[in-house]
């Protein structure tokens, strides 16, 4: 018996569709600005910082990236309400997302770092530079620079992470999927097209961000 597949039933819901990519694309945008604010804040800590600050940001990023997303969103929505903190569906996603981000950028932006020449750095300290001067504007952007695709890809897999979120009734695009599988039993078809619309996103996402890092990041 031919399977009969009916991908009009939900392509015609595309307002909820849209509605889900938009939810993603925002999610996506608050943890990379903040994810990678975090990510070179604990990057100069653990190349740079004094010891009991390696220490801190040290264990953040083992914690994080030895633990699996889902349970990092279960134990921010779940887990602190217990502790008399309670947030949206949405704010826990976003909290989740950018501290995921910010582990993962913190060691691919301090391997960029240390990989910054001595006699460089010395050079800008003999020009009466101070340390933050020396750090923003000598160090920081070439190593921004080094590692900026294994950047782009750690944010693409961060927005693809984000189907994750979900499971907590933030209405991103597979929380979208899921509802209209529920209600048209299209479950084939609806999970095809999301599965399209995520490899559009990534590979949109990518293109964007190579194109945005030489100009508005580190600089040409």
């Amino acid at each position: 018996m031919p399977i009969e597949l009916d991908f009009g039933a939900v392509l015609s819901q595309w307002p909820f569709l849209l509605q889900g990519v938009l939810w993603t694309l925002g999610l996506t945008a608050i943890a990379l600005v903040l994810g990678l604010l975090v990510g070179v804040g604990c990057a100069w800590a653990r190349a740079s910082g004094p010891a009991w600050l390696r220490w801190v940001c040290g264990a953040y990023v083992e914690l994080i990236r030895n633990t699996p997303f889902i349970v990092q969103l279960f134990f921010i929505f779940f887990g602190l309400p217990s502790l008399g903190v309670k947030l949206s569906p949405e704010t826990a996603s976003i909290i989740a997302m950018v501290l995921n981000l910010g582990a993962y950028a913190t060691e691919i932006i301090r391997a960029g770092i240390e990989a910054t020449p001595r006699g460089q750095i010395e050079a800008a300290l003999s020009l009466a530079l101070n340390r933050v001067q020396v750090f923003t504007r000598v160090v920081l952007p070439p190593s921004l620079k080094r590692v900026w695709p294994a950047l782009v890809s750690q944010i693409v897999i961060v927005m693809l992470g984000s189907a994750v979120c979900g499971q907590i009734s933030t209405e991103e695009l597979s929380y979208s999927a899921n509802v209209i599988q529920a209600q048209n039993f299209r479950t084939f078809e609806a999970y095809i097209v999301a599965t399209v619309i995520y490899l559009l996103l990534a590979i949109c996402l990518r293109k964007a961000l190579n194109w945005a890092g030489p100009r508005f990041v580190f600089g040409r």
